[in-house]
């Protein structure tokens, strides 16, 4: 690699050549495809270098992918002490030292793309500390994985590449987690999702799925990793079908010479240069935050199902804390049926242990009783307390849709009153806005005594169906004095639910209004306002649309 001066220098020309070299590149056509890895600098506050070009084409919104054997899913990574080369994970200064160790890829690719991506990034060292930050607790876990499997270490930086290592993440194509699965990959490699539990962001059974997807694409194209990335990407049939065009013209068909989607070609430059400024951060001006090579979570058995609130108190952590490790619940608790495994604080793992041990097994969820009324149906009951009919059936050991005025139904339910219920609905709202973080908190009600949902939601102008929403509680709850009630922002065009992401759709052809928000499982009265559309408006293809989306709920209509 040249030297960071010599590429600072040379910036302006590599990209004039970039860009005239992308456009003759060009695919002619193709489906209409949609952008996912230009979000995790967006989500940032900062504009991705390729999205400073013009005609900005993108990829499959999709990887098509063929039949492979894939492994089980919830297989969980053991924390091991692995043999690297001639020298233990261990003796390694820290974990950036053992992460160069296992270095790969060709040590030297020059090419204007990966300049122009190592210009970006050096101009944004505080976009890279903050993702640095973000990995920390993960990174451990993914560089022994890649090692146990003896494959690469510069992947451990590919999801700065696709989520910018927010395990929250969420694209305009329904891709989610740190390695940004599309729902159709997730399950064909094993991950579930359900309405308790989305696999494609425990980190774990994803980093599993992941590297299982990046080996079978290794293998497919003959042990070539820019293919397999740039596969990765936009879809082993895409890039399949550039090999070939690019082999029956008589021309080469490495990475860098095939006509693949602008998204794609900047995919695997951008890994490049993460690899060549953590190679050597200091010629590029950087100073990574200290990561130790040591792990710091841990995972503890909860031998069942448990209210999250619960697991956070009997671990000592704060609720946030618990999430970030273990995003892949979509509700107050875990899945019924698992996985029955929570990632942990290593300094947690006793206290939990021994609370857990002593707690009892009727503490674990929270149940009350609803005692069913006149015009109830199991579906406007379901509805009314945040869970499915198919929970419903199961805990009371119903089958069919049969119920009796005046009989009572067990329902699971999250506990009143804990800082979770605020929580379960903003627990993603950094992950897709950072800039919440500088804008006014959101505002908060204090109950008082003979205060009511329906008397707050008179004073602040809102319904208590909302305000029940934004809490996580029943909207016939009980309210206690002290008890805080988040409330949204007066104004703005951000939605109120804390716990949507904002994202930009581009229309497709054949696209309509309807046909969005059923896609996005959201109301065609709110596309129309996030976007100041009129009632006569109409859409037409490559325009672009804010949506805000609730990342737990959108697995009910994939």
């Amino acid at each position: 690699m040249h030297n960071l001066c010599l590429r600072l220098t040379a910036f302006g020309l590599c990209t004039l050549l970039l860009l005239s070299g992308c456009a003759s590149m060009a695919p002619q056509s193709g489906p209409e495809t949609v952008d996912i890895t230009a979000t995790a600098y967006e989500e940032d506050g900062f504009t991705p270098p390729w999205t400073q070009r013009t005609e900005l084409f993108l990829p499959d919104p999709e990887h098509n992918t063929l039949e492979a054997e894939v492994s089980p899913a919830s297989r969980f990574f053991q924390l091991p002490h692995i043999h690297h080369g001639d020298a233990q994970p261990n003796q390694h200064r820290d974990l950036w030292d053992r992460i160069r160790a296992g270095y790969s890829f060709e040590a030297q690719i020059d090419d204007p793309r990966i300049d122009a991506e190592l210009a970006w990034y050096v101009n944004h060292a505080d976009y890279l500390n903050r993702t640095v930050e973000r990995a920390r607790p993960y990174l451990h876990l993914i560089v022994a994985e890649l090692e146990k499997r003896n494959i690469p270490r510069e992947l451990a930086l590919l999801p700065i590449v696709e989520s910018a290592y927010q395990p929250f993440a969420y694209s305009r194509s329904h891709a989610a987690g740190l390695w940004q699965f599309i729902p159709e990959t997730g399950r064909r490699y094993g991950l579930r999702q359900d309405w308790w539990y989305d696999g494609r962001r425990d980190v774990i059974a994803s980093t599993r799925a992941a590297l299982d997807y990046l080996e079978y694409l290794h293998t497919f194209f003959d042990g070539d990793w820019m293919l397999a990335l740039a596969a990765y990407n936009s879809g082993e049939g895409n890039v399949k079908r550039a090999v070939t065009r690019a082999l029956d013209a008589d021309k080469p068909a490495d990475f860098w010479s095939l006509q693949l989607p602008r998204e794609t070609r900047a995919y695997v430059p951008k890994l490049l240069a993460l690899r060549e400024i953590f190679r050597q951060p200091e010629d590029y001006g950087i100073v990574l935050p200290e990561l130790p090579n040591e792990a710091v979570i841990g995972r503890a058995d909860t031998g069942g199902q448990i209210d999250l609130a619960r697991a956070a108190e009997l671990a000592g952590i704060g609720i946030d804390d618990l999430y970030q490790l273990n995003p892949a619940f979509n509700r107050w608790a875990t899945a019924p049926d698992g996985p029955h495994e929570l990632l942990l604080p290593l300094t947690a793992l006793d206290r939990f242990n021994t609370a857990l041990a002593a707690l009892g097994d009727d503490n674990r969820v929270t149940w009350t009783r609803h005692l069913i009324r006149a015009g109830e149906t199991l579906e406007s009951i379901a509805r009314k307390h945040h869970i499915t009919v198919a929970v419903l059936r199961e805990v009371n050991g119903t089958q069919g849709h049969v119920i009796r005025v005046g009989e009572s139904l067990i329902v699971p339910s999250a506990r009143q009153g804990s800082d979770f219920l605020a929580y379960i609905n903003q627990r993603t709202d950094l992950a897709r806005d950072p800039s919440a973080s500088s804008r006014k908190p959101q505002q908060q009600h204090v109950v008082r005594p003979g205060d009511t949902l329906w008397s707050i939601s008179r004073q602040y102008r809102v319904s208590v169906q909302q305000l029940a929403q934004w809490n996580a509680i029943n909207s016939d709850a009980p309210l206690q004095p002290g008890q805080q009630l988040v409330l949204a922002q007066a104004g703005g065009n951000k939605t109120a639910n804390g716990s949507t992401q904002r994202i930009n759709y581009v229309v497709r052809k054949g696209d309509s209004l309807s046909r969005i928000s059923e896609q996005f499982n959201v109301k065609v009265a709110e596309l129309r306002r996030w976007n100041s559309l009129a009632l006569n408006d109409h859409l037409q293809p490559g325009q672009r649309l804010i949506i805000h989306v609730d990342v737990t709920k959108q697995i009910a209509n994939l």
